[in-house]
């Protein structure tokens, strides 16, 4: 929920703007290691920061929405949304364009509320071993 890779040597950043939130401080920190990064073959990265919805906090307290949780399928992007129209329309754009894809954006909303995003619950389950 923090950053995820478009393609090789390019970088989605979560991004939060809010001085008030934790993400804030940890986001910056982030930054700051990928800025002096490379990828496998010494290249700089290329960092897109990936601005976070406005909503800072709900009735339980900060909360953590973000849009690098996503799920790239075979053309397209199933994105997070929050019900803000303009956050979910730029970052919809954003994914698109680093993607190359077309960008659907769903209300995560209850997902979060349960501790994951898009990406988080199409991961794969290992088989149950029997004795």
């Amino acid at each position: 929920m923090v950053a995820t890779f478009a393609e090789p040597g390019r970088v989605l950043l979560h991004w939060q703007d809010g001085p008030t939130h934790p993400d804030y401080h940890v986001v910056r920190q982030v930054r700051a290691v990928l800025d002096g990064a490379t990828d496998a073959a010494g290249r700089s990265l290329e960092i897109i920061e990936l601005p976070a919805p406005e909503t800072l906090r709900d009735e339980d307290g900060f909360v953590d929405w973000n849009y690098a949780n996503h799920l790239v399928v075979n053309g397209g992007v199933i994105a997070c949304g929050y019900g803000e129209p303009a956050a979910d329309s730029r970052a919809a754009a954003i994914l698109g364009e680093a993607y190359d894809r077309d960008v659907v954006t769903i209300d995560a909303r209850p997902i979060l509320e349960r501790g994951g995003g898009i990406h988080c619950i199409t991961q794969q389950q290992p088989k149950a071993v029997r004795p």
